[in-house]
């Protein structure tokens, strides 16, 4: 019997959030109605779900901040779902962790597609599974989706069937699925300039429509995460209009 997976809507206006949850659970999701963020933190403690819908605009509440609080606390996808189509309020929503952002009004099936999307970079892959074709103008001579198992870089360890990072010192450094869908990418070519369409194909697919900047936000995360200074950064390094190099030998067991 195929468990349900549990999705958590959390909207202000009851019209939005009985709107996405009858259509979430005719696609065979369970679904949660919240209404602020006080309810969703206790639904996260009680009957965590696997993602959260958000909304920025709660009276009286700030979205980003909410927004936080799920990632420092909680492993869940986060797709932000707001009438805020500003470029400064999308790159903001990365910053804080969000896994996608979409504005209203929006396409169910489109919401439905980038969700799906969401799940399934959190879920790990199953083994032999078929690798994706890879985007137009790819480095030729390796395939997208690279081995299985224990990726080894500067002392970091990239266990990419545990979806776990760990520092040189042994500790778990907590990465959003879109920042780990990356960092495994630029693990599995080492050495070679990607430009920024190839990463977004190889963490977001085709499916995601992903948004400017997506990729600048994500190695700007990435490189506080690993670089001793992020602002003259040795693993990740900048190519004036080509993209990105990374640039340390990746060793796999």
């Amino acid at each position: 019997m195929t468990i349900a997976q549990h999705l958590a809507v959390l909207d202000d206006e009851p019209d939005i959030t009985q709107l996405l949850a009858g259509y979430l659970q005719a696609q065979g999701f369970r679904v949660t109605e919240l209404h602020n963020g006080a309810a969703l933190m206790a639904l996260m403690r009680q009957d965590p779900p696997a993602l959260v819908l958000l909304d920025l605009g709660l009276p009286g509440e700030d979205g980003f901040s909410i927004a936080r609080q799920l990632r420092e606390h909680w492993h869940c996808g986060l797709v932000i779902v707001t009438g805020r189509g500003d470029a400064i309020d999308k790159v903001v929503g990365l910053e804080v962790g969000a896994d996608d952002y979409v504005t209203k009004p929006f396409d169910l099936r489109e919401l439905l597609a980038r969700i799906k999307a969401v799940l399934r970079r959190l879920a790990p892959a199953s083994e032999g599974a078929a690798a994706p074709a890879a985007a137009p103008g790819a480095p030729a001579a390796s395939a997208p989706a690279g081995p299985r198992g224990s990726l080894h870089f500067e002392g970091w360890t990239l266990d990419t069937a545990a979806r776990r990072l760990l520092s040189p010192a042994g500790q778990d450094v907590a990465l959003t699925s879109g920042e780990f869908d990356l960092l495994v990418a630029f693990a599995h070519h080492p050495g070679r300039v990607l430009s920024r369409d190839f990463l977004l194909e190889q963490t977001r697919g085709r499916e995601a429509g992903p948004f400017d900047r997506t990729i600048d936000v994500q190695v700007g995360r990435l490189r506080r995460k690993l670089e001793d200074d992020a602002d003259h950064p040795q693993i990740i390094k900048s190519v004036r209009g080509a993209g990105y190099l990374f640039v340390p030998p990746v060793t796999a067991g």
